[in-house]
């Protein structure tokens, strides 16, 4: 069993996790690949964070591409000092092994308090009946944005709204529990799978 994190700008792997390195640090993606450093930055100031803090993961190394085909300005966004800015929110610990949390486009901001979405949907899918889940921002006067689930169950489950939002209240801090529940047939993926959060955002809209 392995994890590994893997980025094309940085010519595949970045870190990799064995059983060997200790079961205990199995939720981790491991350490840096030889001659690969990471470092945690605030994704705002771009100033490197404490160990156990969360902040955008960026690499460093002879592995890392020199640019965007013809494309400057994209270069410029990510690639700064040789460093890259992968857009993904992460930690490390003492010992160096990066912990990887979502994505930073993702990352709702509700009251000034940071909500990463990975965590409310593992949260919804402990539930039986939910066969996947996503959940996203919504722009809200009051609090900036709130958190929104979309949720597609499984055959023949009679899921409620106030069942998913129960699972949150039980798992997690109140001001991550989801504010609202759509249900859908299924969530939109791409041609690997992901998810295509921003289909889930225009579908929004159409709802606000």
């Amino acid at each position: 069993m392995e994890n590994v994190l893997g980025i094309t700008e940085y010519s595949g792997a970045v870190t990799f996790w064995t059983h060997d390195m200790g079961w205990e640090k199995h939720a981790s993606v491991g350490k840096p690949v030889f001659h690969g450093e990471i470092i945690i930055v605030d994704p705002e100031t771009r100033k490197q964070l404490p160990n156990g803090e969360i902040g955008e993961i960026c690499v460093k190394g002879p592995q890392l591409f020199k640019g965007y085909w013809n494309n400057p300005e994209a270069t410029a966004e990510v690639l700064v000092d040789d460093c890259y800015y992968s857009g993904d929110m992460g930690y490390k610990d003492d010992e160096g092994f990066i912990y990887v949390v979502d994505r930073l486009k993702d990352m709702i901001i509700s009251g000034g308090e940071n909500i990463y979405p990975a965590e409310l949907e593992a949260a919804i899918c402990q539930l039986a009946g939910v066969a996947e889940a996503a959940v996203i921002g919504k722009p809200d006067k009051k609090w900036g944005e709130i958190p929104v689930a979309f949720v597609a169950k499984a055959p023949g489950n009679e899921l409620t709204s106030d069942d998913i939002v129960e699972i949150c209240r039980n798992s997690l801090a109140k001001f991550k529990v989801v504010k609202e529940v759509h249900f859908v047939d299924a969530l939109p993926r791409n041609g690997v799978g992901k998810v295509m959060k921003g289909i889930l955002r225009e579908q929004l809209k159409t709802v606000i």
